[in-house]
């Protein structure tokens, strides 16, 4: 029974150690007709590999379903779009304001933008422990 609260691919195991499994996401057809494709980067590619804490009972080569719960999604969204661009019309407008011409602006918007993303770079490791999929047998 699939549950409304979780986003699911189907994904083939591809490496296993102790401490992770590397999941390998098989890109389907299903995406086109998903309402969140747009928002969602899965629909970008062909296939995605995604780490998932190590779990006994599973080999490599299986296929698997791979789960994140869709709030984590709504998460994602918002660290990697929404701030951003909170970010980027914050500055543009203040710039503005601050009687900076359009050009300076512009480009002090999109470097504070840069800015964000750098923060994230260096957070990676926090975040992603904070975002977490999880596999079930299919």
């Amino acid at each position: 029974m699939v549950n409304d609260q979780e986003i699911r691919h189907t994904g083939k195991i591809v490496d296993f150690t102790p401490e992770k499994i590397s999941v390998e996401i098989i890109s389907e057809a299903a995406c086109a007709s998903c309402h969140a494709a747009q928002l969602c980067g899965m629909s970008e590619s062909k296939t995605k590999i995604v780490e998932v804490p190590a779990q006994l009972g599973y080999e490599p080569g299986e296929e698997v379903w791979v789960i994140m719960k869709k709030s984590m999604g709504t998460k994602a969204v918002t660290v990697g779009y929404v701030f951003p661009l909170i970010a980027l019309v914050l500055v543009l407008l203040a710039s503005l304001l601050a009687g900076l011409p359009e050009l300076v602006a512009g480009l002090a918007a999109i470097l504070a933008v840069g800015i964000y993303y750098f923060i994230i770079w260096l957070l990676r490791d926090k975040l992603k422990n904070t975002y977490t999929f999880y596999i079930k047998k299919k």
